[in-house]
């Protein structure tokens, strides 16, 4: 069995896809880390 036909041959459970838009996950990580930088600021953690 090869490679290609072994990871073919897996269904699919359901999991993230990876053919999504891509462009939502950067905002949504790049709002993540401008949010927590600034709880970590008013916090005075930093």
């Amino acid at each position: 069995m090869t490679a290609h036909s072994a990871t073919a041959a897996r269904v699919r459970t359901g999991g993230p896809q990876d053919d999504g838009p891509k462009i939502v996950e950067h905002i949504a990580g790049w709002t993540l880390v401008v949010v927590l930088a600034m709880l970590v600021t008013q916090l005075g953690l930093l």
